[in-house]
Protein backbone atom coordinates (compact mmCIF):
# COMPACT_ATOMS: atom_id res chain seq x y z
CA UNK A 1 0.00 0.00 0.00
CA UNK A 2 1.42 3.43 -0.98
CA UNK A 3 1.99 6.32 0.77
CA UNK A 4 -1.19 8.41 -1.01
CA UNK A 5 -3.41 5.20 -0.62
CA UNK A 6 -3.09 5.43 3.67
CA UNK A 7 -3.19 9.16 3.17
CA UNK A 8 -7.04 8.92 1.33
CA UNK A 9 -7.85 6.24 3.52
CA UNK A 10 -6.40 8.18 7.16
CA UNK A 11 -8.31 11.39 5.68
CA UNK A 12 -11.63 9.67 4.89
CA UNK A 13 -11.75 8.01 8.38
CA UNK A 14 -11.54 11.15 9.85
CA UNK A 15 -13.97 12.71 7.79
CA UNK A 16 -16.47 9.55 8.66
CA UNK A 17 -15.54 10.04 12.44
CA UNK A 18 -16.10 13.83 12.00
CA UNK A 19 -19.60 12.94 10.30
CA UNK A 20 -20.74 10.52 12.80
CA UNK A 21 -20.00 12.74 15.16
CA UNK A 22 -21.88 15.90 13.99
CA UNK A 23 -24.61 14.13 13.33
CA UNK A 24 -24.99 12.36 16.93
CA UNK A 25 -24.95 16.12 17.66
CA UNK A 26 -28.27 16.24 15.85
CA UNK A 27 -29.97 14.05 18.47
CA UNK A 28 -28.17 15.32 21.07
CA UNK A 29 -31.83 15.28 23.16
CA UNK A 30 -31.43 11.20 22.92
CA UNK A 31 -28.34 10.95 24.39
CA UNK A 32 -28.71 13.43 27.17
CA UNK A 33 -30.64 11.47 29.24
CA UNK A 34 -27.90 8.10 28.73
CA UNK A 35 -25.00 10.25 29.68
CA UNK A 36 -26.44 11.92 32.70
CA UNK A 37 -27.56 8.61 34.10
CA UNK A 38 -23.94 7.37 33.22
CA UNK A 39 -22.45 10.36 35.02
CA UNK A 40 -24.18 10.14 38.45
CA UNK A 41 -24.35 5.98 38.03
CA UNK A 42 -20.37 5.72 37.21
CA UNK A 43 -18.50 8.54 37.00
CA UNK A 44 -18.97 10.98 39.83
CA UNK A 45 -19.01 8.37 42.10
CA UNK A 46 -15.86 6.86 40.71
CA UNK A 47 -14.06 9.90 41.00
CA UNK A 48 -15.60 10.64 44.70
CA UNK A 49 -14.33 6.62 45.78
CA UNK A 50 -10.89 7.75 43.96
CA UNK A 51 -10.54 10.49 45.68
CA UNK A 52 -11.19 8.86 49.16
CA UNK A 53 -8.83 5.90 47.85
CA UNK A 54 -6.14 7.63 48.20
CA UNK A 55 -6.82 9.16 51.55
CA UNK A 56 -7.71 5.64 53.40
CA UNK A 57 -4.93 3.27 51.51
CA UNK A 58 -2.48 4.57 53.85
CA UNK A 59 -4.59 3.81 57.10
CA UNK A 60 -5.51 0.13 55.36
CA UNK A 61 -1.72 -0.42 54.61
CA UNK A 62 -0.94 0.28 58.01
CA UNK A 63 -3.71 -1.95 59.39
CA UNK A 64 -2.53 -4.97 57.21
CA UNK A 65 1.24 -4.06 58.37
CA UNK A 66 -0.08 -4.86 62.15
CA UNK A 67 -1.68 -8.40 60.92
CA UNK A 68 -4.98 -7.42 59.92
CA UNK A 69 -6.42 -8.55 56.87
CA UNK A 70 -7.44 -6.21 54.57
CA UNK A 71 -11.11 -6.76 54.32
CA UNK A 72 -11.40 -6.48 58.07
CA UNK A 73 -9.44 -3.46 57.85
CA UNK A 74 -11.36 -1.48 55.46
CA UNK A 75 -14.67 -2.53 57.07
CA UNK A 76 -13.32 -1.49 60.37
CA UNK A 77 -12.67 2.10 58.36
CA UNK A 78 -15.94 1.78 57.38
CA UNK A 79 -17.60 1.67 60.83
CA UNK A 80 -15.47 4.47 61.80
CA UNK A 81 -16.45 6.48 59.26
CA UNK A 82 -20.01 6.23 60.12
CA UNK A 83 -19.37 7.21 63.74
CA UNK A 84 -17.73 10.45 62.04
CA UNK A 85 -21.25 11.07 60.33
CA UNK A 86 -23.25 10.18 63.13
CA UNK A 87 -21.28 12.87 65.01
CA UNK A 88 -20.75 15.70 62.83
CA UNK A 89 -24.80 15.03 62.35
CA UNK A 90 -25.26 15.93 65.81
CA UNK A 91 -22.86 18.18 66.69
CA UNK A 92 -21.91 20.38 63.64
CA UNK A 93 -25.09 19.85 60.98
CA UNK A 94 -27.65 21.84 63.41
CA UNK A 95 -25.34 24.72 63.80
CA UNK A 96 -24.69 24.68 59.73
CA UNK A 97 -28.71 24.31 59.32
CA UNK A 98 -29.11 27.18 61.88
CA UNK A 99 -26.85 29.49 60.19
CA UNK A 100 -27.93 28.59 56.66
CA UNK A 101 -32.06 28.77 57.95
CA UNK A 102 -30.79 32.33 59.32
CA UNK A 103 -29.43 33.50 56.93
CA UNK A 104 -32.15 32.42 54.14
CA UNK A 105 -34.58 34.49 56.69
CA UNK A 106 -32.71 37.42 57.31
CA UNK A 107 -31.79 37.73 53.66
CA UNK A 108 -34.51 40.87 52.59
CA UNK A 109 -32.82 42.09 55.53
CA UNK A 110 -29.27 41.92 54.47
CA UNK A 111 -29.96 43.43 51.44
CA UNK A 112 -31.64 46.06 52.77
CA UNK A 113 -28.77 46.71 54.74
CA UNK A 114 -25.99 45.91 52.14
CA UNK A 115 -28.65 48.80 50.13
CA UNK A 116 -28.01 51.75 53.05
CA UNK A 117 -24.51 51.31 53.54
CA UNK A 118 -23.91 51.56 49.54
CA UNK A 119 -26.00 54.41 49.91
CA UNK A 120 -24.08 56.07 52.80
CA UNK A 121 -20.86 55.72 50.70
CA UNK A 122 -22.39 56.97 47.69
CA UNK A 123 -23.67 59.81 49.44
CA UNK A 124 -20.58 60.52 51.31
CA UNK A 125 -18.30 60.37 47.48
CA UNK A 126 -16.45 57.56 48.24
CA UNK A 127 -17.97 55.83 45.32
CA UNK A 128 -17.84 58.45 42.78
CA UNK A 129 -13.68 58.60 42.78
CA UNK A 130 -13.72 54.42 41.93
CA UNK A 131 -16.67 54.00 39.73
CA UNK A 132 -17.41 55.95 36.44
CA UNK A 133 -19.69 58.93 36.40
CA UNK A 134 -22.15 57.00 34.74
CA UNK A 135 -22.24 54.01 37.34
CA UNK A 136 -24.63 53.78 39.57
CA UNK A 137 -24.07 51.42 42.44
CA UNK A 138 -27.74 51.05 43.93
CA UNK A 139 -29.20 50.04 40.06
CA UNK A 140 -26.40 47.48 39.46
CA UNK A 141 -27.67 46.08 43.19
CA UNK A 142 -30.57 45.85 41.88
CA UNK A 143 -29.62 43.83 38.82
CA UNK A 144 -27.04 41.51 40.52
CA UNK A 145 -29.63 40.93 43.56
CA UNK A 146 -32.53 39.93 40.50
CA UNK A 147 -29.87 37.78 39.25
CA UNK A 148 -29.31 36.02 42.65
CA UNK A 149 -32.92 35.63 42.90
CA UNK A 150 -33.78 33.54 39.33
CA UNK A 151 -30.50 31.75 40.22
CA UNK A 152 -31.73 30.73 43.68
CA UNK A 153 -35.08 30.15 42.17
CA UNK A 154 -33.35 27.29 39.85
CA UNK A 155 -31.37 26.00 42.53
CA UNK A 156 -34.62 25.34 44.45
CA UNK A 157 -36.31 23.71 41.94
CA UNK A 158 -33.60 21.65 41.27
CA UNK A 159 -33.13 20.10 45.02
CA UNK A 160 -35.08 16.96 44.52
CA UNK A 161 -33.42 15.55 41.62
CA UNK A 162 -30.03 16.82 43.59
CA UNK A 163 -30.88 14.82 46.94
CA UNK A 164 -32.19 12.11 43.92
CA UNK A 165 -28.88 11.80 42.13
CA UNK A 166 -26.68 12.47 45.77
CA UNK A 167 -28.64 9.12 46.96
CA UNK A 168 -27.65 6.90 44.13
CA UNK A 169 -24.14 8.30 44.31
CA UNK A 170 -24.12 7.61 48.59
CA UNK A 171 -25.14 4.11 47.44
CA UNK A 172 -22.73 3.04 44.59
CA UNK A 173 -19.28 4.49 45.82
CA UNK A 174 -18.89 3.14 48.87
CA UNK A 175 -19.02 -0.40 46.46
CA UNK A 176 -16.31 1.41 44.64
CA UNK A 177 -14.24 2.53 47.27
CA UNK A 178 -14.30 -0.92 48.71
CA UNK A 179 -13.42 -2.51 45.74
CA UNK A 180 -10.28 0.05 45.06
CA UNK A 181 -8.93 -0.46 48.32
CA UNK A 182 -9.28 -3.99 48.27
CA UNK A 183 -7.71 -4.77 45.09
CA UNK A 184 -6.32 -1.10 44.36
CA UNK A 185 -2.93 -2.78 44.18
CA UNK A 186 -3.94 -5.54 41.63
CA UNK A 187 -5.27 -3.16 39.30
CA UNK A 188 -2.03 -1.42 38.00
CA UNK A 189 -0.63 -4.99 37.17
CA UNK A 190 -3.74 -5.99 34.78
CA UNK A 191 -3.21 -2.06 32.69
CA UNK A 192 0.33 -3.30 32.65
CA UNK A 193 -0.55 -6.88 31.78
CA UNK A 194 -2.33 -5.47 28.07
CA UNK A 195 0.93 -3.55 26.96
CA UNK A 196 3.87 -5.27 24.90
CA UNK A 197 6.03 -6.97 27.13
CA UNK A 198 8.96 -4.60 26.17
CA UNK A 199 7.24 -2.05 27.16
CA UNK A 200 6.44 -3.08 30.70
CA UNK A 201 8.67 -2.23 32.71
CA UNK A 202 8.25 1.27 31.15
CA UNK A 203 4.41 0.90 31.97
CA UNK A 204 5.38 0.08 35.47
CA UNK A 205 7.41 3.00 35.65
CA UNK A 206 4.89 5.01 34.40
CA UNK A 207 1.84 4.05 36.94
CA UNK A 208 4.13 4.43 40.05
CA UNK A 209 4.93 7.77 39.50
CA UNK A 210 1.28 9.01 38.37
CA UNK A 211 0.43 6.72 41.78
CA UNK A 212 2.43 8.57 43.55
CA UNK A 213 2.12 12.12 42.28
CA UNK A 214 -1.81 11.55 42.80
CA UNK A 215 -1.83 10.19 46.09
CA UNK A 216 0.54 13.55 47.06
CA UNK A 217 -1.86 15.89 45.67
CA UNK A 218 -5.14 14.70 46.68
CA UNK A 219 -3.79 14.24 50.24
CA UNK A 220 -1.82 17.88 49.93
CA UNK A 221 -5.09 19.35 48.74
CA UNK A 222 -7.06 18.01 51.83
CA UNK A 223 -4.52 18.88 54.66
CA UNK A 224 -3.76 22.32 53.15
CA UNK A 225 -7.83 23.20 52.80
CA UNK A 226 -8.18 21.76 56.18
CA UNK A 227 -5.48 24.23 57.96
CA UNK A 228 -6.79 27.44 55.41
CA UNK A 229 -10.58 26.42 56.53
CA UNK A 230 -9.04 26.41 60.40
CA UNK A 231 -6.95 29.82 59.88
CA UNK A 232 -10.18 31.49 58.27
CA UNK A 233 -12.67 30.33 61.34
CA UNK A 234 -10.34 31.84 63.89
CA UNK A 235 -10.14 35.24 62.35
CA UNK A 236 -13.35 35.34 61.46
CA UNK A 237 -14.33 34.64 65.18
CA UNK A 238 -12.18 37.39 66.44
CA UNK A 239 -13.35 40.17 63.64
CA UNK A 240 -17.07 39.28 64.96
CA UNK A 241 -18.11 37.85 61.21
CA UNK A 242 -21.62 36.70 61.20
CA UNK A 243 -22.02 32.89 60.13
CA UNK A 244 -18.78 32.13 60.46
CA UNK A 245 -19.16 28.80 60.25
CA UNK A 246 -21.13 28.54 57.62
CA UNK A 247 -19.11 30.58 55.69
CA UNK A 248 -15.77 28.78 56.56
CA UNK A 249 -17.52 25.43 55.37
CA UNK A 250 -18.20 27.09 51.89
CA UNK A 251 -15.26 28.34 51.21
CA UNK A 252 -13.71 25.47 52.17
CA UNK A 253 -15.71 23.27 49.55
CA UNK A 254 -14.77 26.43 46.85
CA UNK A 255 -11.10 26.14 47.30
CA UNK A 256 -11.21 22.54 46.04
CA UNK A 257 -11.99 24.41 42.76
CA UNK A 258 -8.18 25.50 41.50
CA UNK A 259 -7.74 29.27 41.57
CA UNK A 260 -11.38 30.26 41.18
CA UNK A 261 -12.35 28.20 44.01
CA UNK A 262 -10.42 31.14 46.23
CA UNK A 263 -12.13 34.35 44.60
CA UNK A 264 -16.02 32.93 44.62
CA UNK A 265 -15.76 31.68 48.10
CA UNK A 266 -14.49 35.38 48.81
CA UNK A 267 -17.10 37.45 47.61
CA UNK A 268 -20.15 36.00 50.00
CA UNK A 269 -17.43 36.78 53.09
CA UNK A 270 -16.36 40.22 51.92
CA UNK A 271 -20.43 40.75 50.87
CA UNK A 272 -22.12 39.61 54.53
CA UNK A 273 -18.70 41.41 56.28
CA UNK A 274 -19.99 44.68 54.38
CA UNK A 275 -23.41 44.53 55.54
CA UNK A 276 -22.34 43.88 59.06
CA UNK A 277 -19.94 47.25 58.72
CA UNK A 278 -17.45 48.54 55.95
CA UNK A 279 -14.34 47.96 59.13
CA UNK A 280 -15.76 44.48 59.13
CA UNK A 281 -15.46 43.89 55.31
CA UNK A 282 -11.89 44.55 55.49
CA UNK A 283 -11.23 42.93 58.47
CA UNK A 284 -12.41 39.64 56.59
CA UNK A 285 -10.73 40.63 53.59
CA UNK A 286 -7.28 41.26 55.36
CA UNK A 287 -8.42 37.56 57.24
CA UNK A 288 -9.14 36.01 53.88
CA UNK A 289 -5.62 37.02 52.12
CA UNK A 290 -3.51 36.21 55.53
CA UNK A 291 -4.48 33.00 55.43
CA UNK A 292 -4.49 32.30 51.94
CA UNK A 293 -0.85 33.17 51.84
CA UNK A 294 -0.02 31.40 54.71
CA UNK A 295 -1.44 29.01 52.32
CA UNK A 296 0.54 29.71 49.38
CA UNK A 297 3.89 30.46 50.66
CA UNK A 298 4.32 28.12 54.11
CA UNK A 299 1.95 24.99 53.89
CA UNK A 300 1.27 24.23 50.11
CA UNK A 301 5.13 24.31 49.41
CA UNK A 302 5.84 22.03 52.47
CA UNK A 303 3.36 19.60 51.51
CA UNK A 304 3.02 19.58 47.80
CA UNK A 305 6.92 20.08 47.91
CA UNK A 306 8.02 19.90 44.15
CA UNK A 307 5.07 17.78 42.49
CA UNK A 308 2.52 20.86 42.37
CA UNK A 309 5.01 22.87 39.27
CA UNK A 310 2.45 24.17 37.43
CA UNK A 311 2.48 27.79 36.24
CA UNK A 312 -0.53 29.33 37.34
CA UNK A 313 -1.14 30.90 33.89
CA UNK A 314 -1.49 27.43 32.91
CA UNK A 315 -3.45 26.46 36.11
CA UNK A 316 -6.16 29.36 34.68
CA UNK A 317 -6.32 28.12 31.08
CA UNK A 318 -6.94 24.55 32.38
CA UNK A 319 -9.28 25.59 34.66
CA UNK A 320 -11.32 28.05 32.23
CA UNK A 321 -11.41 25.43 29.30
CA UNK A 322 -12.33 22.76 31.19
CA UNK A 323 -15.05 24.48 32.47
CA UNK A 324 -16.79 25.60 29.61
CA UNK A 325 -16.45 21.94 28.26
CA UNK A 326 -17.05 19.73 31.34
CA UNK A 327 -18.81 21.51 34.09
CA UNK A 328 -17.85 21.70 37.59
CA UNK A 329 -16.39 17.65 37.07
CA UNK A 330 -13.73 18.84 34.45
CA UNK A 331 -12.73 22.25 37.09
CA UNK A 332 -11.86 19.94 39.69
CA UNK A 333 -10.83 16.95 38.19
CA UNK A 334 -8.41 19.09 35.52
CA UNK A 335 -5.19 19.43 37.13
CA UNK A 336 -4.64 15.93 38.27
CA UNK A 337 -5.73 14.73 34.85
CA UNK A 338 -3.06 17.35 33.53
CA UNK A 339 -0.36 15.80 35.83
CA UNK A 340 -1.59 12.55 34.77
CA UNK A 341 -1.12 13.93 30.71
CA UNK A 342 2.36 15.63 31.62
CA UNK A 343 3.63 12.45 33.20
CA UNK A 344 2.87 10.11 29.96
CA UNK A 345 3.93 12.65 27.69
CA UNK A 346 7.46 13.23 29.32
CA UNK A 347 7.80 9.52 29.35
CA UNK A 348 6.49 9.23 25.63
CA UNK A 349 9.27 11.93 24.65
CA UNK A 350 12.56 10.46 26.42
CA UNK A 351 11.79 7.14 25.19
CA UNK A 352 11.04 7.94 21.54
CA UNK A 353 11.96 11.90 20.92
CA UNK A 354 14.50 13.10 22.80
CA UNK A 355 18.02 10.98 22.24
CA UNK A 356 17.33 11.10 18.51
CA UNK A 357 16.51 14.65 18.77
CA UNK A 358 19.92 15.63 20.70
CA UNK A 359 22.17 13.50 18.11
CA UNK A 360 20.97 15.49 15.08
Amino acid sequence: MTISNRFIRLCIAVILLLLIIYLGSLVDFIFQPVFALFNMIIIVPFLLAGFLYYLLRPLVDLMERKKITRTYAILIIYVVALICVVGFIIGLWPPLVDQLLNLVTNAPNLFNSLSQQLGELEKSGFLAGVLPDDASPLTQLTEYLNQGFVFLTNYVSGLVSFFSNFAIILFTFPLFLFYMLKEGEKFGKRIVGFLPKRFRDVGIEVLSEIDTVLSGFIVGRVLVNVFLGILMYIGFLIIGLPYALLLTVIAVILNFIPFVGAILSSIPIVIIGFVESPSVAIWSLIVILVAQQIQDNILAPYIFGKQLDIHPLTTIILVLASGDLLGIVGIITIIPLYMVIKIVVSKVYIMYFKNSWEEL
